[in-house]
């Protein structure tokens, strides 16, 4: 996937106003594809997103995360035994935690048309988007962007025929609102960060 390269391989970091007369320029005639709607639409909802490789890459960057926060030996929020590896190499709580920095999840999919995460209660279990931690980092592979909410639910559909999950919600909002915004109205921000693990 060039594209992601394109937007985040560049040793000279593009400001917001250039990203966006590029996205808008180079897409005057045709529509742009899913992961451009998506990187474009979540990076504008407040979004952190951070490109991975390889595994050995998103291991790096988690670490960075936590170095940059000051999130070592913390307490994390952590539902899934399969992130439990990562948490122990780090030294990271999650056991029971009284009081997590954050919320460690993988997710369902990444919605284009909105720029919004997509989780089910195998992620964060009952909490309502209120309820969990005002840091996440989300791990996500490009495999999982979607066009829309209902291309989600459909492909949630699929992939749980049986055990089918309960608390389906989306987190969109990623930085609080700079003048007061209705359509934020009743939703919590979260200061979010994407691991983006390339398996295309």
């Amino acid at each position: 996937m060039n594209l992601f390269r394109k937007f985040f391989g560049s040793s000279h970091p593009a400001s917001e106003e250039d990203k966006e007369s590029e996205f808008n320029s180079s897409h005057s005639d045709n529509t742009p594809s899913i992961d451009e709607k998506f990187i474009y639409n979540f990076k504008k909802n407040g979004g952190k997103f951070l490109y991975c490789e390889n595994a050995e890459e998103l291991k790096e960057q988690f670490e960075n995360i936590l170095e940059e926060n000051d999130w070592f030996e913390s307490e994390v929020l952590c539902y899934e035994p399969s992130l439990f590896g990562m948490l122990d190499e780090n030294k990271l709580i999650y056991n029971k935690p009284a009081n997590p920095k954050f919320l460690l999840a993988n997710c369902e999919n990444l919605i284009a048309e909105e720029g919004s995460i997509l989780f089910s209660s195998k992620q964060i279990k009952q909490h309502k988007p209120n309820e969990l931690p005002t840091n996440i980092i989300v791990i996500a592979t490009t495999s999982q962007m979607l066009d829309s909410k209902s291309d989600g639910l459909s492909a949630i559909k699929k992939k749980y025929e049986r055990d089918y999950p309960t608390n389906i919600t989306t987190i969109k909002y990623f930085e609080k609102a700079k003048v007061e915004d209705f359509t934020q109205y009743g939703s919590s921000a979260k200061n979010l960060y994407l691991l983006l693990l390339e398996n295309l």
